[in-house]
């Protein structure tokens, strides 16, 4: 349901909502927040609320100035897990500077911008992802441990799969907040689940992500297990992936749902998205961690493209048809608003270009092997020069090639994963 700045404040008097959290994502994809007192929220739709932009990861850019969060209206929802009485809603904001003006790092408006973009050469994209996390047991000190919560296998049942109540409660936690999740299971690694979201707007898509690990994470505390989005949490078990379905409609068919030539059309994306995949590793796996992942059990090495259930890059089907594509890289550390932007303007140049689709399985090109490879690739990519903010791509270079770098020197490289990884994705 879309509400307007007076039914939001009407709601707010009505049920006994005390909190509002102004909700953001880092550059990097961490969420963050702000709480304001609900009788603050008039002024801030106005003003917005200033944040110290320095303390934020990627935020070093705005070189001083003030940003301000502006909470967007359409986004609205009220957290499940916290008090009924004295309630707290959510809304996700736009990042401006005093002027209004948008800040170059927020992801947000970096996606719509690309939505702008596709609808305006007459393209409508959509979006839905297949999320993967892990349960471990907690330790008797209160912190997380190593030690799987279950033992069981794909798509197992209860008692083996000791996650199904966990799983279920997500999903209805979820549909309190106005997400419906597709479906949900018991992944193949050990304590390894996952749960699938319907395509929607790159946004709403973007936007669902987030709240579905802060829903997991909640969940999973008030159930006594941690739960973890690491793409790579245990050295010899399966790693944590996020599947990126994505479809595109001509927007003058997109009601009449009479797409005759959608099938050319996602070919042609996606021979977009593969040539630009090196450059947008360093997006789609942000994190050291996200390469010990890459090339093991089915997460995919090559860029590729297949019709079959294997390790490819690009599943999609070898027929003409409007079936979704999935991009089967990326993983849940990843800012999703950054990766689904590119990917619509790596598929936009796919198309334009009429870029060809090698033969299928035919590729022996890789992913990048390592951050500082993909950071390379990154730093050297017209394409993503021609996207976005040079200074902030450079601050992401940077921070990639730092954590490289801090990688490289640890003695216990393990050690140093799970201090800075296991503990905060």
């Amino acid at each position: 349901m879309i509400y307007s700045e007076s039914e939001i404040l009407q709601y707010i008097d009505e049920n006994d909502v005390k909190f509002i959290k102004l909700s953001f994502c880092d550059i990097n994809g961490r969420m963050k927040n702000i709480s304001i007192l609900s009788s603050e929220l008039a002024v801030t739709f106005e003003r917005g609320v200033r944040i110290a932009a320095n303390k934020i990861h990627g935020f070093n850019t705005a070189k001083g100035k003030d940003l301000f969060l502006f909470p967007d209206i359409r986004t609205m929802t009220v957290i499940p897990w916290r008090p009924q009485q004295g309630r707290v809603i959510r809304m996700f904001c736009y990042i401006r500077y005093a002027d209004g003006t948008p800040f170059e790092g927020d992801g947000r408006y970096f996606l719509k911008k690309a939505m702008k973009a596709s609808v305006e050469k007459g393209y409508c994209f959509r979006f839905g992802t297949s999320c993967e996390f892990t349960l471990f047991r907690m330790g008797e000190n209160g912190l997380p441990t190593k030690i799987p919560h279950d033992y069981a296998g794909y798509c197992d049942i209860a008692p083996d799969d000791k996650g199904e109540n966990i799983r279920r409660e997500v999903c209805l936690t979820l549909e309190q907040m106005g997400i419906h999740p597709v479906s949900s299971r018991h992944e193949s690694g050990h304590g390894q689940h996952e749960i699938d979201f319907n395509a929607s707007s790159a946004v709403k898509s973007a936007d669902t992500f987030l709240s579905f690990k802060s829903a997991v994470k909640s969940v999973a505390v008030h159930n006594n297990v941690y739960a973890s989005f690491m793409p790579k949490p245990l050295r010899n078990d399966c790693g944590n992936g996020m599947h990126i379905s994505f479809n595109i409609f001509r927007d003058s068919d997109f009601l009449e749902e009479n797409i005759s030539d959608s099938g050319d059309i996602l070919k042609k994306a996606s021979a977009g998205i593969m040539k630009y995949i090196r450059d947008m590793t360093v997006f789609t796996n942000a994190t050291v961690n996200s390469f010990n992942r890459l090339g093991e059990y089915t997460a995919p090495r090559y860029i590729m493209w297949s019709g079959g259930e294997n390790s490819q890059l690009i599943r999609m089907s070898s027929e003409s048809g409007d079936a979704p594509v999935v991009l089967r890289s990326a993983d849940c550390a990843c800012n999703p608003y950054f990766v689904f932007g590119l990917m619509i303007y790596a598929a936009l140049e796919g198309i334009e270009s009429s870029i060809e689709l090698p033969e299928e399985n035919s590729s022996t090109e890789r992913l990048p092997a390592t951050l500082a490879e993909a950071a390379d690739c990154a730093g050297k990519s017209e394409f993503l020069k021609k996207y976005i903010d040079r200074n902030i791509l450079d601050e992401i270079i940077a921070e990639r090639e730092a954590e490289w770098k801090e990688y490289s020197s640890a003695y216990d490289k393990e050690a140093f994963e799970e201090q800075k990884f296991f503990y905060n994705l």
